[in-house]
């Protein structure tokens, strides 16, 4: 490895580490989108395939934050995911119109975390954090 690639490593680890929780889901939203953009825009199939593959990773993980104890919206991203592991699998095996649908759920959703992390963040300690937080644990 370069020294470079060492210190972005570093970076990018130190960026995580130190993310609210809705701060890591919108950083796995910002991935999936660009698994998904680079699939789109692949000009090969095994390039596709890789970045769906990757993509189909990134929502496994997604659900498997999910706290589906606590019901109401963690339920509903529970079918959110299950759905776009279902399209991902569909796109792998070559049906690539899938994702353009994929890519604008995905960017709807990241901007949803991204704006209820920053209502988080701004309303002060007095409000809970469970809205946010049962969701990922």
């Amino acid at each position: 490895t370069m020294p470079g690639d060492e210190v972005r490593a570093r970076y990018l680890r130190d960026r995580v580490m130190t993310a609210t929780p809705s701060q890591r889901v919108v950083m796995l939203y910002d991935r999936l989108s660009l698994d998904l953009m680079r699939a789109s825009e692949a000009e090969d199939v095994f390039t596709a395939g890789r970045n769906v593959s990757h993509a189909m990773e990134v929502v496994a993980e997604l659900r498997s934050s999910l706290d589906i104890t606590v019901g109401g919206p963690a339920e509903n991203l529970a079918s959110i995911y299950g759905y776009l592991l279902g399209e991902l699998v569909g796109a792998r095996g070559g049906d690539s119109a899938r994702l353009a649908p994929l890519r604008q759920m995905v960017s709807t959703l990241r901007d949803a975390w991204a704006q209820a992390g920053e209502q988080l963040c701004t309303s002060g300690p007095t409000t809970p954090t469970t809205a946010v937080g049962s969701w990922v644990g």
